[in-house]
């Protein structure tokens, strides 16, 4: 099966509104996080997921993406303790939908909402091979390299 030329496929993104969207935010993490990438189930789930603002990409055949955003005490207890600095996390996009603009529109989404939010900068860890694609968004990368859930990241951040 070949790729759907870029663009090719009609999606919405938006702030998940209810229990069925943060499911499909929970089936999209499971499909890549869990199965393709082999994060274990029960680190992939937390307890900041209850208060996080969760974005989710649908399409017509159903969930494309999702990505979640820490803010106020949640966010500043992994950024150093900054209450204005949100934390972007769990982004994800299943296979099908690689290649869409779909991660992208995703980090606009949750920028858009950190703004709404009052926050100044969002903060990241992200997988090293991901690094390019934040960094095409304007993330920039500080400090060492770490491993989180045996995957080896950095910390990126964007001023708002």
């Amino acid at each position: 099966m070949t790729a759907p030329a870029r663009n090719a496929l009609p999606y919405d993104v938006r702030v998940a509104r209810d229990e069925g969207d943060r499911a499909a935010c929970f089936a999209v993490r499971t499909e890549v996080f869990v199965a393709e990438q082999g994060v274990p189930a029960e680190i992939e789930y937390d307890a900041y997921d209850g208060g996080a603002v969760h974005v989710l990409a649908v399409g017509p055949q159903g969930p494309l993406g999702t990505g979640r955003m820490l803010h106020g005490r949640a966010a500043a207890a992994k950024n150093g303790g900054d209450e204005s600095v949100g934390a972007l996390g769990r982004l994800a996009v299943t296979r099908a939908a690689r290649g869409l603009g779909v991660g992208a529109a995703l980090v606009r989404a949750i920028e858009s909402e950190g703004r709404r939010l009052g926050l100044t900068a969002i903060d990241l860890h992200a997988q090293v091979s991901a690094l390019g694609f934040y960094e095409r968004l304007g993330y920039a990368a500080y400090g060492e390299e770490f491993l989180d859930a045996g995957i080896v990241h950095r910390s990126m951040r964007r001023a708002l």
